[in-house]
């Protein structure tokens, strides 16, 4: 096995980090409709916890406006229940089968909650991603006593790592701050 196999090993799951806190962030409200908000809460529903958009088609018909139309009508008070109890802070509206969601603007405050959350997931990610390099620089120093691989290749995969962690880091730091510029717009 190659040590340039390995890498990429390393360099997938750094991009899968990487992919989760976009998704995680996704989620994050910016004053602005988006059906990705919803993808977090959970409706127990038939013995089981169900995302929404199992149950219903969530759409966003305006920027301050999400409309879900509940496929079964027994769920719609489910879904209601659920979308209250969630942490993003909306009163939904029944119109029969179909449950609207005005999103409010946000409050200075609220902004400033919303970035430290965006921060701590940051954070969070980019500690995943030094462990990552961790489990790498640890397999490498495991092969090196194992002598399966030589003290460059060993180096030199160390060094690639290291490359590769900065790289990631300075992505999510990216990420987080044209999040972070999104929740600040009025």
């Amino acid at each position: 096995m190659s040590s340039e196999f390995k890498e990429q090993i390393f360099s997938l799951k750094m991009e899968k980090t990487i992919s989760s806190f976009k998704k995680e962030i996704s989620t994050i409200r910016t004053g602005r409709a988006n059906s990705n908000m919803l993808d977090t809460i959970k409706v127990d529903v038939y013995g089981q916890q169900m995302p929404i958009n199992q149950l219903a088609t969530v759409s966003v018909p305006e920027a301050r406006l999400i409309s879900i139309q509940v496929w079964d009508k027994s769920n719609v008070n489910l879904v209601d229940t659920s979308i209250q109890k969630s942490d993003l802070g909306v009163n939904p509206q029944i119109d029969g089968q179909i449950i609207r969601i005005r999103i409010p603007d946000l409050t200075e405050e609220r902004r400033k909650e919303l970035i430290k959350i965006l921060n701590g997931l940051a954070e969070k990610n980019k500690v995943s991603i030094r462990n990552i390099r961790r489990e790498a620089n640890e397999l490498l120093k495991k092969n090196l006593k194992e002598k399966k691989i030589s003290e460059d290749m060993s180096k030199l995969s160390e060094k690639n790592i290291q490359k590769l962690t900065d790289d990631n880091v300075l992505i999510i730091d990216k990420i987080s701050k044209e999040k972070e510029k999104e929740i600040l717009q009025i």
